[in-house]
């Protein structure tokens, strides 16, 4: 009988350990909900070496980010000033053209993850314009300030560092 109620103990304690430490696993796991949404761009800036501040795409950028609630994303962000092609047709695009429509657009997709202890973002880039990034993992330090998200990229080989930020949209 006494070793019965001994089992009975050790099961209870063992029930109640694992208990507190999902409790405990659940509320230190990073949530997605707080990317999850429709942003709209709200910046795309560049940091010069010299501290300087400049558009990274044009004065009048524009662009979407959307995060589900599994964490996948798809990102677009476009240089509004690119210009048309001129035989309105993109197989017939001149180099200048081809060259102001890739410089002038960042777009990629894939699954994100948020980690707010230490306020960065992990990127798994599956698809990209540049193809370059794809099979990539991206890790980007960021601040949210109620409903605006910004994040700085990595720097460049020149040494600008592109600040990106988005404005979540309201439903």
């Amino acid at each position: 009988m006494k070793s019965s109620k001994t089992l009975a103990l050790i099961g209870a304690l063992l029930l109640l350990a694992n208990s507190a430490a999902a409790s405990e696993a659940a509320t230190m796991k990073p949530s997605i909900t707080a990317l999850e949404g429709t942003w709209t761009l709200a910046f795309a800036d560049v940091r010069h070496p010299d501290g300087t501040r400049g558009h990274d795409y044009g004065d009048s950028p524009k662009g979407v980010f959307q995060v589900d609630h599994n964490g996948h994303y798809a990102m677009f962000i476009f240089d509004s000033a690119r210009p048309r092609f001129a035989a309105n047709d993109r197989s017939k695009g001149t180099p200048e053209e081809f060259r102001a429509a890739i410089m002038g657009t960042s777009s990629h997709f894939g699954t994100v993850a948020i980690d707010p202890a230490t306020h960065t973002l992990t990127f798994h880039v599956v698809g990209s314009t540049y193809p370059n990034s794809e099979g990539t993992t991206q890790v980007r330090h960021y601040t949210m300030d109620g409903d605006v998200l910004s994040y700085q990229v990595a720097a460049r080989p020149n040494g600008d560092i592109p600040l990106t930020g988005w404005k979540r949209m309201q439903p």
